[in-house]
């Protein structure tokens, strides 16, 4: 497949995300409503997919967010650095002591176990992110050529979660995609519909009103059956919630609707996941392109530690993928051994080495390793 990506020479970063970054406390085996002792991490969709770019598969990335300026997003900061992700475009916002001018978002998750399904309590109202302005960031410095001055992207990741913030949060969005496609950024949104997010900006209407505007923009779509029929109003076929990751034919019928509706698309990708319990799922995905759907090695009883991040991994592996080979199949299967062994380590970003995923790609198995 041709994504026509800019040459790197004239690109200071190859990804960079534009999303919310929160502060995860996570409480390890206990759950949140009894936890005597939190560890902390920093997660959020759109970026846990340019930190997985970096720190797995060694590309340069930055992220497009903003912090109130007080100890916590200092904190936030730092972890971002020791992902090995740039901070240099991080905008921070004035705050005061009790964040009524803005604040930073918190994520409290717990992994879940068994029958017992993981769960997810964030505190993300009023930050700073969900605030900013196109004018908060200079979209085209940010995204010209370093020949004409600017820094220079070859790609943008950005998804709903982000774009559900808040109104502004949609108005930026389409900012940044609308001057990223102006110099020849390749843009890639992952739709990650949420509908307690959406519910206060307007509901299920406001979510498709915005996504499919944004999808105009995108080159690379990626989302679940969900997602596809939330945000976009496709169908799959014989849709039941109990055939959410086995009905694979109705998965390609609605992808290929997606397609003729948005020609834009040069790629389109969906994770296939069945949950048995919260610790043993079926896992592959498939990957359209070039008028062909391409399916990934099927993981079936997949051992999970911490689901959250597996998506976000995915799309990194996948992205991955398609800059270094430009060939689907090869990118989806990237992106599946990726977010495979994302989800066996805690946290929401990946831990993962390239060496790693390419034996997972070839069929390594789990022996010890001396």
């Amino acid at each position: 497949m041709e994504l026509n990506l800019r040459p790197a020479e004239e690109c200071t970063f190859d990804a960079v995300s534009l999303g919310e970054v929160m502060l995860r406390l996570d409480p390890g085996e206990g759950r949140i409503r009894t936890a005597r002792s939190f560890r902390a991490w920093e997660g959020g969709g759109e970026y846990n997919v340019v930190r997985g770019l970096r720190r797995c598969f060694g590309l340069k990335t930055a992220v497009l967010t903003a912090f109130a300026d007080n100890e916590v997003g200092k904190l936030m900061e730092d972890f971002i650095l020791q992902g090995g992700v740039d901070t240099s475009l991080i905008c921070w916002k004035k705050t005061d002591g009790i964040g009524r001018l803005c604040r930073n978002g918190i994520n409290f998750t717990e992994r879940g176990f068994g029958i017992r399904g993981a769960v997810g309590c964030s505190d993300r109202a009023n930050t700073a992110i969900s605030q900013a302005t196109p004018e908060d960031f200079d979209f085209d410095y940010i995204f010209k050529n370093k020949s004409d001055g600017g820094l220079g992207v070859r790609w943008l990741h950005t998804g709903g979660i982000y774009a559900a913030l808040s109104e502004q949060s949609c108005e930026t969005v389409l900012a940044a995609i609308k001057t990223a496609k102006k110099y020849g950024t390749i843009v890639s949104y992952d739709l990650n519909y949420r509908p307690s997010m959406w519910s206060a900006i307007g509901g299920l209407e406001k979510a498709q009103e915005v996504n499919k505007e944004i999808a105009k923009y995108v080159d690379v779509m990626i989302g679940n059956e969900e997602d596809f029929t939330a945000c976009l109003g496709f169908q799959i076929e014989g849709n039941d919630e109990n055939l959410k990751s086995l009905n694979i034919e109705g998965y390609k019928k609605m992808i290929n609707e997606a397609v003729k509706t948005y020609p834009n698309f040069k790629a389109v990708a969906t994770t296939l996941r069945t949950v048995k319990t919260a610790t043993v799922n079926d896992w592959s995905a498939l990957c359209w392109a070039g008028g062909e759907i391409y399916k990934a090695k099927q993981y079936d009883g997949l051992e999970i530690m911490d689901r959250v991040g597996g998506g976000d991994s995915f799309a990194s592996g996948l992205i991955y993928g398609l800059m270094t080979t430009g060939d689907a199949e090869t990118a989806v299967n990237y992106g599946a051994a990726h977010g495979a062994l994302a989800m066996t380590t805690p946290g929401d970003t990946t831990m993962a080495s390239k060496k790693e995923v390419e034996a997972i790609m070839g069929g390594a198995g789990a022996r010890v390793q001396r």
